[in-house]
């Protein structure tokens, strides 16, 4: 059954990075698949324009946690900008694969950077949509949700 998924996968389902919450975080983010069951919330800190700390948590299988976990390292240290360019594919390259029935995980975790930053334009008095765009509700981008 591991043999269906990477060595990094596995790394960031075992040990993920950024697990936890941010107390005065400035943008939070939740999404979720009613099909699957999957919950991600994430917590940005920014300052200046740049992600300083994020952090997860996720309520879901494996591949959830190592998509959210690789999504956080990828976004961390970077400019808003910057962050609002991540893709799923990125995630999923990231992490050297995903099983086609888990890509909607990895589509999750782009969501919930998205739904982060969202809510940090929000507290900032900015309409989010224009810039970040429309947070998905439903994930129908693969086979495995249908």
């Amino acid at each position: 059954m591991a043999s269906m998924y990477s060595a990094k996968v596995m790394e960031h389902f075992a040990n993920p990075h950024n697990v936890g919450e941010i107390p005065d975080a400035n943008g939070v983010g939740e999404v979720g698949n009613p099909k699957c069951g999957d919950i991600m919330r994430m917590y940005l800190k920014i300052e200046n324009n740049v992600i300083v700390d994020v952090k997860f948590l996720t309520f879901g299988c494996g591949a959830a946690i190592a998509t959210s976990s690789m999504a956080t390292d990828l976004i961390k240290g970077k400019t808003i900008d910057e962050a609002l360019k991540l893709t799923n594919k990125a995630v999923v390259e990231a992490l050297e694969g995903l099983p086609p029935i888990k890509v909607h995980c990895s589509v999750l975790a782009e969501q919930a950077v998205k739904a982060a930053l969202s809510d940090y334009y929000r507290r900032q008095g900015i309409d989010p949509e224009p810039i970040v765009g429309k947070i998905e509700e439903d994930c129908d981008h693969c086979e495995s949700c249908g």
